[in-house]
């Protein structure tokens, strides 16, 4: 419900009891002026005081009966409009409690129950977003500090052999290219690790703006299979792409590049050797499904809730295969979401999938290709 309408409901019903209250007055007021004229006129009235004040008042009575009855409406308006400056003030009371660090629910009359009720849920929700920022914010932190610490065991064997090899002029071959391997090694693994702090930056000062056109889906997803072939050769693990042939998409293909890029290397790093990662792509309802399956260590239940958070890592060990920034499926989600899509993760002890489905835009799918896969 948008708040204008919100306003709109809580004004009506405000204005209905008010008139309501203001009819049954009127009638209360109109009975009221019966009963007294039917028994003004059945009493046998002698000269009195208060017969010549009731003489009086008969001859004003055209005149008395309706600013009686202006009045009357007129008082019920009142105390209407109290009870709403009462209700006003109960709510701006009540918002206080909005910024307050517990959590007690706000308590506001009953004809204010539903104004309660968004009261309340604005609180939780506040409540939650600062807890999981702060959360995220020592996440970013622990992640920086465990960095750090990681950049200095590969800077100084750098370092190290850089100077050996400096100073051993007369190396035999053999031992100058061994040592020349093992610090290029060394300098790859700086470099990345001073890549996660640069995606840690990005992550936090960029924005997500989106080039859309046409995708081949199917061609880009069996490229990224090629790609990532060299790295899945050492553990013998494979990866089987099951694609309609020419299914185009509509979207940014830099961004959703990333995105299958972050999800494919994330079931690599945690698949078992000798096993095979299926990608699979349909047509459902109007959306592109892309999914991701791989065998490894289940995914417990309760991280999955929170895989797709920024600087979640799935592996706290600060792992040199596995530890990453803790970037790579919050970048993902982010991504499908600005393409208007979902990102989803279901695991169990036989397998865990990625979910991945995106509205079909400008949609063309061909013939169904039963099986790709790498040599």
């Amino acid at each position: 419900m948008t708040n204008k309408s919100f306003r709109s409901k809580f004004m009506k019903k405000i204005t209905f009891r008010c008139a309501g209250a203001a009819v049954l007055a009127s009638i209360l007021y109109a009975l009221l002026i019966v009963a007294a004229y039917v028994i003004v006129n059945r009493i046998v009235w002698q000269p009195s005081p208060l017969y010549y004040f009731l003489k009086r008042v008969e001859l004003y009575a055209y005149l008395l009966i309706p600013v009686g009855w202006i009045i009357l409406i007129l008082a019920v308006i009142y105390v209407y409009w109290r009870k709403t400056v009462g209700y006003i003030e109960d709510i701006a009371a009540a918002s206080a409690a909005l910024v307050r660090q517990d959590d007690e629910d706000i308590r506001l009359p009953a004809e204010l129950r539903e104004i309660e009720d968004r009261m309340n849920q604005i609180k939780k929700t506040a409540l939650k977003n600062e807890r999981d920022a702060k959360e995220a914010e020592q996440r970013k932190n622990d992640l920086v500090v465990n960095l750090a610490h990681d950049i200095r065991t590969p800077l100084a064997s750098v370092i190290g052999y850089l100077n050996l090899l400096d100073e051993a002029a007369d190396m035999p071959v053999e031992q100058r290219a061994k040592y020349t391997g093992i610090t290029l090694e060394k300098a790859y693994r700086l470099e990345q690790l001073i890549e996660e702090f640069f995606e840690i930056t990005r992550f936090n000062l960029s924005t997500i703006v989106l080039n859309k056109r046409k995708i081949n889906l199917t061609f880009m997803l069996q490229q990224m299979a090629d790609e990532f072939y060299p790295i899945m050769m050492p553990q013998n693990k494979r990866t089987i792409v099951h694609v309609p042939d020419d299914l185009v998409i509509w979207g940014d293909a830099d961004k959703l590049a990333r995105v299958f890029n972050n999800i494919l290397k994330n079931a690599i790093a945690y698949s078992y050797s000798d096993s095979t990662i299926e990608v699979t792509a349909s047509v459902k309802a109007e959306k592109v499904v892309i999914q991701f399956t791989n065998s490894g260590d289940p995914i417990p239940p309760h991280k999955l809730e929170v895989i797709f958070e920024r600087f979640f890592r799935l592996d706290t060990s600060r792992s040199s295969q596995t530890g990453g920034s803790g970037l790579g499926l919050a970048i993902a989600k982010e991504i499908v979401t600005a393409h208007g899509g979902t990102i989803s993760a279901q695991s169990d002890e036989i397998k865990t999938t990625f979910t991945v489905a995106l509205p079909t835009g400008n949609l063309n799918a061909g013939k169904s290709n039963p099986q790709y896969s790498q040599p």
